[in-house]
């Protein structure tokens, strides 16, 4: 299995690879292989079918199933937390999706639905599925193969619930880590971005598109999304969905880098910004979406609004030439649902995550075209791009059932993808700091105690985007490995772990193990200011201290902490970011069972002050570890 270390990636300069990847970016030719079927079918439909085949309400915005047929709906969603009436078992989500389609089998020309979801780090909205590392742990590895592994795995478990289409990977390259959304970067260097985005492309996708154990897969955010300012509104200080001011030469440099990795490896799909660049909306930007992104790069593929989007546009704010939206900084005006369609329409959106106002949207959009505001052409562009990505996928074939497959369901949650996962969780950690050898612990080591928020807080180590959007405390799913019983089973002995507030008096030979770090969020929730770790996780480290016994810390977070104190007073730290499910990959490598190898995919910073910074030499000040640092045994 080959390595790639972040600092040979940032030494090979992100710039050349991005220039050699826009030299030969375009999408594959089997994704066009099928267009003589696609434009007869597309020759033949209504209006009212295209515009259908356009549309992707959210599952719990549909009034009623049926609507599938009488809109000749072409996809649905099921956003964070948006589950299946009956349950959230996996047999729950493949009877939906059978539904789903019977009533897509129904209409005139019978073109099945894509399903898609946020399967971002594993089938996470699934109880039972296995719940891979965050892509900032991901990043660390600095493999592509365990990306693309986890991917596969990911997509096999999607598949077991019948669902075709996941809303990844997100290939944003995260500049200011106080964005709530950094866990879902590989990294803040480009070339690393660039690597393992085009990876987990494969893996989602695989070798072809029309395997039964293939998904649909979706880079995001385009573009810039990594790039937005801290604007300071009531509330606290955003920057998700805000406004990325850079030039372009810098835009392309930085925030490109992922896109033609992704459309190299064949990527379907592509999902614009809720952000801005420059003061205009991605999602309005008839110059990112068409002259750049399918033009310039030859993307094939369809693009997917992200969710209510369009809801965003507005008409060019008066004196500014040339603007198809409204700046982020959150000027003027209601937004004209109308006028929004048409704005998106025309920029080059192919299919629009509409949510509860999708029976407004097909009749609006119609009409729109009916009065000339929105050409007939854009919309047979869209319908082809869409139906293009169908036909690749084997759906069009007339073979092939529309229904999950009941034999792939003893997959999910297997022991198998388990322990790939495990595998991932051991290659994403990095050790921090490590004095007097402090780890790995010895197995005559005397008494463990485990302490801390995180030591038994399965919810805490998946993070965001697990089960419910924004993530949850305690044991959210079924299945998995807290960090506490993971260690309890690798001692040997579980009688001398102990675990509690306080380890008490410590001997020489005990060992302190705090698990600290930030509470599950996700997009929006998780935007902060300062990083400052908790008071409740600084006592707990320094409880831990004053004990006598070697002190190792392992973080549990989202993107690196203001460590203060507790990077003094810690003998060892280990930086687990969100690791999933499987914890006992972190108690692999305390317990020396794996030596640690992730690097830094992030600088870490000494202090707020330091906020932002990327790895550039220009940096005014050294961080606390840099990037691409990283200890083993």
């Amino acid at each position: 299995m080959t390595s790639h270390h972040p600092k040979v990636l940032a030494r090979a300069g992100a710039a050349l690879l991005i220039a050699s990847s826009l030299a030969h970016a375009a999408s594959p030719a089997w994704l066009k292989a099928h267009d003589e079927h696609v434009r007869k079918l597309v020759s033949s439909m209504t209006l009212a079918e295209k515009v259908g085949q356009m549309t992707q309400p959210d599952l719990g915005s549909v009034k009623d199933l049926s609507d599938i047929q009488t809109l000749f709906l072409g996809s649905i969603l099921s956003g964070g937390g948006s589950d299946p009436k009956s349950g959230n078992l996996p047999a729950d989500w493949a009877r939906l999706y059978d539904e789903c389609q019977k009533h897509a089998s129904r209409t005139r020309l019978a073109i099945p639905l894509l399903y898609g979801v946020d399967a971002v780090h594993g089938h996470n909205n699934v109880l039972g599925a296995v719940v891979f590392p965050h892509n900032i742990g991901l990043g660390c590895t600095g493999d592509p193969e365990i990306v693309r592994k986890a991917a596969e795995i990911t997509a096999l478990e999607v598949r077991a619930t019948g669902i075709q289409w996941t809303f990844a990977p997100c290939v944003t390259v995260p500049r200011d880590i106080r964005w709530g959304r950094t866990y879902e970067g590989y990294s803040e260097d480009p070339a690393l971005v660039a690597l393992l985005g085009k990876a987990a492309v494969l893996g989602l996708q695989g070798p072809d598109l029309s395997s039964p154990l293939s998904v649909l897969g979706c880079a995001k955010h385009f573009i810039g999304d990594g790039g937005t300012s801290l604007r300071t509104v009531s509330g606290g200080g955003l920057l998700d969905q805000g406004d990325t001011r850079l030039s372009e030469e810098v835009l392309r440099a930085v925030h490109l880098a992922g896109y033609p990795a992704a459309i190299d490896a064949g990527v379907g799909t592509i999902m614009p910004s809720y952000s801005s660049w420059n003061g205009v909306k991605c999602s309005g930007s008839r110059y990112l979406l068409t002259d750049l992104l399918k033009k310039e790069l030859g993307f094939e593929g369809f693009l997917i609004s992200d969710y209510n989007a369009i809801d965003q546009l507005v008409p060019p704010a008066p004196g500014t030439p040339g603007a198809e939206s409204l700046n982020a900084a959150g000027q003027a005006g209601t937004p004209d649902y109308r006028k929004c369609i048409e704005i998106a329409i025309n920029a080059g959106m192919d299919m629009v995550m509409v949510t509860d106002k999708y029976r407004d949207f097909t009749r609006l959009l119609q009409e729109l075209v009916n009065e000339g505001k929105v050409p007939l052409s854009r919309i047979d562009d869209a319908v082809t791009r869409i139906l293009r990505v169908k036909f690749a996928m084997g759906m069009m074939d007339g073979k092939t059932p529309q229904v999950a497959d009941p034999a792939l369901m003893a997959k999910l949650g297997s022991a198998e993808h388990r322990a790939a996962a495990r595998e991932a969780v051991r290659r994403s950690l990095v050790l921090l700091k490590n004095d007097d050898k402090a780890l790995p612990i010895a197995r005559n080591a005397g008494r463990i105690h485990v302490s801390g928020r995180g030591a038994d807080d399965l919810g805490m180590q998946c993070g965001g985007w697990t089960i419910d959007w924004q993530g949850g405390r305690g044991a959210i799913t079924r299945g998995g490995t807290t960090i506490l019983k993971a260690l309890r089973d690798a001692s040997g002995d579980p009688s001398k772990v102990s675990t509690g507030e306080s380890p008490g008096v410590a001997s020489e030979n005990d060992v302190a193990v705090v698990v600290i770090g930030e509470d599950p969020y996700a997009e929006m929730k998780g935007d902060r200011e300062e990083l400052s770790l908790t008071s409740e996780d600084q006592a707990a480290v320094t409880r831990a201290r004053a004990s006598g016994a070697k002190v190792v810390v392992v973080v549990l977070s989202g993107r690196p902490l203001i460590l203060g104190s507790v990077a003094e007073q810690a003998d060892a730290i280990l930086a687990a970011w969100l690791p999933g499910t499987e914890g006992q990959g972190v108690a692999d490598v305390l317990f020396g069972d794996a030596a640690p190898s992730g690097k830094l995919s992030f600088s870490w910073p000494r202090s707020g002050d330091q906020l932002p910074r990327g790895h550039s030499a220009k940096e005014k000040s050294a961080p606390l570890y840099p990037f691409g640092h990283g200890l083993s045994y």
